[in-house]
């Protein structure tokens, strides 16, 4: 298998009713693609613990005219999770699939754009929240920080999660670890999810903060540019944090006006604390960036001054060893010995 996607039933929320399977091609009408052209393609399901195959489907026979395919569907019946093999194909790719819920497809594909902005989306089949969220990359054993966009589809039935990697955000809800998750309570869903989001915010500014401080002890005895790069990705971040915080926190007053999603009494004071939370992680990263760029002046004055010290000390051996260094080529000089300490010794 080149992919396997490992889904632990322990782990899932109570409140998780059905988990859908979908696989399509990526922009298959411009490329002209099919599941028929992927030779020895296939998707199966198999139980981990035993290895025995559910279900399989080989896509150039059984799709072979298709872009986008559902294969399979796990779903809760009297408190036991049931397989239901649908096998389902569509012509049209990812649009064909969002069809069935009446989203743009477009809209859909915005949360696979790095540079998308903020915003919500209104339309008559859905309402689109489309928010930053904090990532984590790793690059040389050094964590990285910036931000991906998360979108967020209000639907009739269902609410629908678009992230272009893994996040802890949407982790929480599957693991069942977020308190009063209930997904048929849509707007306390999404409020939910927006909390969480600034929350990790927060968490993460904390760790620059940290990160920040092994730095600078780093520094005080550094005479190389490797610490002031390291804080200058730091605030690098925080740009990042704030550029998005900034956007966030325009969504979040247009979603308190905003009708199109049915609030619940609770859902007001939960709305209250996002906003909160987003204005704080807004003037933490403010701070930290202002702290971090005072110091990257202070400390690039101190590496400066570090050298010019080491540069003192090389220089005054350099000095001293110049005084032996002229007697001694004097010597070896062809001159005439008379007169010359020790020359005919």
């Amino acid at each position: 298998d080149d992919e396997t996607l490992n889904v632990d039933l322990t782990k899932v929320s109570p409140q998780i009713q059905e988990i859908i399977f979908t696989a399509t091609i990526y922009k298959a009408e411009e490329r002209r693609q099919n599941f028929g052209q992927v030779r020895n393609s296939y998707i199966r399901i198999y139980d981990a613990k035993t290895d025995t195959e559910i279900a399989r489907y080989d896509l150039d026979e059984d799709f072979s005219v298709e872009t986008a395919v559902e294969f399979g569907r796990l779903y809760r019946h009297n408190g036991e999770w049931k397989f239901k093999a649908v096998g389902s194909g569509y012509n049209g790719g990812l649009k064909a699939l969002c069809n069935q819920y009446g989203i743009d497809a477009d809209a859909m594909r915005s949360a696979l754009d790095t540079d998308e902005r903020s915003r919500i989306e209104t339309d008559e089949n859905y309402t689109m929240v489309l928010v930053n969220i904090p990532n984590i990359e790793t690059h040389n054993d050094k964590e990285l920080y910036d931000t991906i966009p998360l979108s967020i589809f209000v639907v009739k039935k269902a609410v629908i999660t678009v992230s272009l990697e893994k996040t802890p955000i949407l982790e929480a809800f599957a693991n069942g670890t977020v308190r009063d998750f209930n997904p048929a309570m849509r707007s306390r869903f999404v409020l939910q999810i927006l909390y969480r989001t600034s929350s990790l915010f927060l968490q993460y500014l904390r760790s620059i903060d940290r990160q920040s401080e092994i730095v600078e002890n780093k520094l005080h005895k550094s005479t190389q540019n490797r610490e002031l790069i390291e804080l200058l990705k730091l605030e690098k971040s925080l740009v990042y944090f704030t550029t998005a915080l900034r956007s966030n926190e325009v969504v979040l007053e247009k979603l308190f006006k905003n009708d199109n999603i049915k609030k619940y009494q609770e859902d007001e004071e939960l709305l209250e604390d996002v906003i909160v939370e987003n204005k704080q992680a807004i003037e933490m990263a403010n701070i930290y960036s202002g702290i971090l760029s005072g110091m990257m002046d202070a400390f690039a004055s101190v590496i400066s001054n570090n050298l010019n010290v080491v540069m003192k000390v090389l220089a005054i051996i350099t000095a001293v060893l110049s005084v032996p260094t002229m007697i001694f080529s004097a010597y070896g000089m062809n001159v005439a010995a008379k007169g010359m300490p020790f020359a005919e010794s």
